[in-house]
């Protein structure tokens, strides 16, 4: 399996309001960016944006270690989603989970992954989260 290092994040000018998303790819010597936007989003559809995006590109089953300064995409990826499954996409408080579209889709996008999930402090000088930031705001740029 390929090994790589992704760095994602998710940025939105009001909440909501224009969204962006960006996402690092790093193997080896190869980097590639990722960006995108919505002309009306939020910072955690944008957040969940960036991991989708940044999976689907692999053309095969990678070794991941996957950075994000998103405690909602963080703990909603490794605690809450097989509870969510479980109970067929509804909360402890039996109400439909928020985004259930996009983390339907980031379900389906780790299956043939091996991913380790490491949550960065943001705005800290982290060089890789602080590129996903600026692509991020790329994405919201994008859309205006």
């Amino acid at each position: 399996m390929d090994k790589i290092s992704i760095y994602t994040d998710g940025a939105c000018k009001g909440n909501p309001g224009v969204g962006g998303w960006g996402a690092l790819l790093i193997a080896g010597e190869k980097e590639k960016e990722l960006f995108g936007g919505e002309k009306d989003s939020t910072n955690n559809r944008m957040e969940l944006m960036a991991v989708i995006q940044a999976l689907t590109v692999l053309k095969r089953p990678c070794e991941i270690i996957l950075h994000t300064d998103s405690q909602y995409v963080l703990k909603g990826i490794t605690e809450w989603i097989q509870g969510w499954k479980a109970k067929g996409w509804k909360t402890a408080a039996k109400t439909p989970v928020k985004n259930v579209d996009l983390w339907q889709a980031l379900d389906q996008a780790r299956n043939t992954h091996k991913i380790e999930w490491k949550w960065v402090k943001g705005h800290s000088g982290h060089p890789g989260n602080e590129r996903a930031d600026q692509l991020a705001n790329r994405g919201v740029d994008s859309v205006r």
